[in-house]
């Protein structure tokens, strides 16, 4: 026990429960994003996606529950990787450097990471825990993206989303080895259209219904 324990608290033990509890998200991001898509088929057709998912009850808060833990522990460890990054470097230097992969998206990483979180606390208690006495699960999201706060506020929120799953998930599977030269770079193609996938997908979404 002590053993795993000393691994999961080392630099590369925290750098692999990041790469598992990114690609856990990128998955979830994606069957989210199939699900919601379903507002394109129309009221019936979306509410009776959102009362499927409801109808699992436990299960589903099983689901839930999982995902929040999941969470923690991505921004936990991601946050201390952050912090033993700026120890190990408290000097900055005067002219910053791409060696090493360093780049721009990794850079704004903890930050984009930070955001996000926010954002989702701000999402959930907006529409898992929304008050639908007298209306569908439709009625309660147009409603939501009827205002263009809302919409502008999201629409940034998912392209931040798309720019930290971009570079997250082909450094997800560089941390767990897969980065050899022959398919890595089909790797970080198909990260980034998944990352523009996000993003195009639910930035859609409010915009169709508020337009249509």
């Amino acid at each position: 026990m002590f053993w795993l324990l000393h691994t999961l608290l080392s630099s590369v033990g925290k750098k692999v429960v990041m790469a598992l509890t990114g690609l856990c998200f990128s998955g979830f991001l994606c069957a989210h994003l199939l699900g919601n898509l379903t507002l394109y088929g129309g009221k019936e057709m979306f509410n009776a996606y959102a009362g499927h998912l409801l109808s699992y009850g436990v299960l589903l808060n099983a689901v839930e529950f999982g995902m929040i833990a999941l969470a923690l522990g991505h921004v936990s460890f991601g946050l201390l990787l952050f912090v033993e990054n700026l120890r190990a470097r408290p000097i900055r230097y005067a002219v910053k450097k791409s060696a090493g992969g360093r780049t721009w998206s990794s850079a704004i990483m903890p930050y984009t990471g930070l955001y996000l979180l926010t954002f989702i606390l701000i999402h959930v208690l907006t529409f898992r825990f929304a008050d639908l006495s007298g209306q569908t699960v439709f009625d309660m999201v147009a409603a939501t993206f009827a205002s263009p706060y809302y919409i502008a506020f999201y629409l940034f929120s998912v392209i931040v989303a798309g720019l930290h799953v971009r570079h997250g998930l082909w450094s997800a599977f560089q941390t767990l080895g897969a980065n050899h030269p022959k398919y890595f770079p089909l790797i970080r193609g198909a990260s980034l259209l998944f990352g523009f996938f996000v993003s195009v997908g639910f930035a859609s979404i409010p915009l169709f219904l508020h337009f249509a």
